[in-house]
């Protein structure tokens, strides 16, 4: 029994003389692992300190006063500092002025363009319109008046009135004296005229269709020279920020371009062929009100 005793207070004895010896080697061993760990650290970050000793010399000026408010720190009592190296966040640069930043002077030439554009548009549209091409009104009182054989009134009527249809008419009347086919060859010239003078104002669009994207293409090239030479005066590989400017101008510049080209070149070819559409109606309608003059002319 006692030696049974005896070897539990053996085998007690060497586990705590074991586990003594584990915690002395830890205790010991644990400066030299964290020796080891800071000098693989220093190797690696060995030929960064040695491209750069200023930043070395300059970084443990800030390291000393950080040492200093550690027993601050472990007191509790020290206020938190802001994390050394985190700069204040830049203020962003909102889509717009950016945009506006990089289109420089080929922005401003396509943003007057679209001010052009949109005012032909509208000018257009107000004036190629079939009320005012052809008003049922003067088309009422000028049949009217040929159903009373009122020649002079309709011809006074026509005369007085600057729309498409009376001008063919009174072009048409003008000349009737002269024969029928006299007359209707008169109408056909008024009706062509007036659907050139139609088209002429048409063409404007037409031409800011063309040359937006010109401009557009202008700005791009600008653009693209800017950013190759901004990569042949640098000494080393430019940062992509570097590069910024000059791409944001050539893409800036592009979509500005076809975002003018593209809305004039729809609305050129809508309008035109409701001047088309028109011109045939009027010519349609003023053949048939001169048709009773044919009788009478032969």
């Amino acid at each position: 029994m006692m030696m049974g005793n005896s070897l539990e207070r053996n085998q007690t004895s060497l586990a705590f003389r074991s586990l003594s010896i584990l915690l002395l080697l830890a205790v010991v061993l644990t400066p030299f692992g964290l020796t080891a760990n800071s000098w693989a650290y220093q190797d690696e970050a060995a030929p960064a300190a040695s491209d750069a000793p200023a930043a070395n010399e300059a970084a443990a000026p800030a390291a000393e006063p950080a040492a200093g408010e550690a027993p601050a720190a472990g007191g509790g009592e020290a206020p938190a500092a802001a994390p050394a190296g985190n700069a204040p966040p830049a203020a962003q640069e909102s889509f717009l002025a950016w945009m506006i930043r990089a289109s420089g002077f080929f922005g401003l030439i396509l943003l007057l363009l679209s001010f052009l554009m949109v005012a032909l548009i509208m000018a257009n549209v107000l004036s190629i319109r079939r009320d005012n091409l052809m008003p049922p009104d003067l088309i009422g009182a000028f049949e009217e008046k040929i159903n009373n054989k009122d020649y002079q009134g309709a011809y006074e009527l026509a005369k007085s009135d600057d729309s498409f249809v009376a001008r063919v008419l009174a072009a048409g009347l003008s000349k009737l004296n002269q024969g029928y086919s006299e007359a209707v060859e008169g109408m056909q010239e008024v009706g062509e005229d007036e659907n050139m003078a139609m088209e002429h104002k048409l063409s404007y669009l037409a031409l800011i269709g063309a040359i937006a994207p010109m401009i557009g293409l202008m700005g791009t090239v600008y653009g693209m020279i800017l950013s190759f030479q901004t990569i042949a005066n640098s000494a080393t590989s430019p940062k992509p920020s570097e590069l910024a400017d000059g791409i944001s101008t050539a893409l800036f510049t592009t979509l500005e371009g076809l975002t003018v080209a593209i809305p004039a070149m729809i609305f050129y070819s809508l309008l035109r062929n409701r001047v088309s559409r028109f011109s045939l109606e009027v010519g349609m309608i003023s053949e048939s009100l001169m048709n009773r003059f044919s009788s009478s002319s032969k």
